[in-house]
């Protein structure tokens, strides 16, 4: 039986790990690298080059294709406009999800795919239930089936670390705009506080 074509909105190749060992079975996959809120370029390519290298190297995603799409910054500053000072897992967090999933739905519905959905719900930092609201009213927008999914559910964030470690995956500790660079440093700055203390 002919595999359903799925098109996966991925953020880095740890949070794709475990989804793709997952999925495989069941769909013909490609991955749609598209985050435009990685306000960096030079941590935009490092994390690209690192899903290549991971969908080349591991067995179970032998078939898989990738696709990157534009790199486009400018998209979420104009989203985030107005929000720049909302916490991380705010208003500003919310738009962004449903920036880049609005990107993969139309993609989908463009190059006629089966199915879509987005390793974001791998994530303890995401919110699964946001991200299946927008992925369903998505669906109904561009009239392509939408994967509900929490992937961090049934131990999944777990094997994405132990994939991570087995194929010496470059783990960010933000997820890749201003904002969240800028929160991650000051817990960094607050905890190496508290350790001089």
């Amino acid at each position: 039986m002919e595999k359903k074509k799925l098109l996966l909105h991925a953020c880095c190749a740890p949070c794709s790990s475990y989804v793709l060992e997952y999925l495989e079975e069941q769909y013909d996959i490609t991955v749609f690298y598209y985050n435009p809120n990685i306000t960096e370029k030079e941590e935009y390519i490092k994390r690209v080059n690192e899903i290549n290298r991971f969908v080349s190297e591991a067995p179970f995603a032998a078939n898989v294709k990738i696709i990157e799409g534009e790199y486009e910054p400018y998209m979420f500053f104009e989203i985030s406009k107005g929000l720049e000072n909302e916490p991380e897992r705010g208003k500003r967090c919310y738009k962004c999800y449903e920036l880049r999933m609005d990107k993969t739905a139309r993609f989908a519905k463009e190059k006629c795919y089966d199915v879509f959905t987005t390793t974001l719900s791998i994530s303890p930092h995401k919110n699964a239930k946001w991200l299946n609201e927008i992925g369903m009213r998505l669906s109904e927008k561009y009239q392509v089936p939408y994967l509900y999914s929490d992937f961090k559910k049934k131990n999944g964030y777990t094997r994405s670390i132990q994939l991570s470690k087995e194929y010496n995956l470059y783990r960010q500790d933000y997820c890749g705009c201003v904002f969240s660079k800028e929160e991650s440093l000051k817990r960094k700055n607050a905890s190496e506080t508290k350790n001089l203390k």
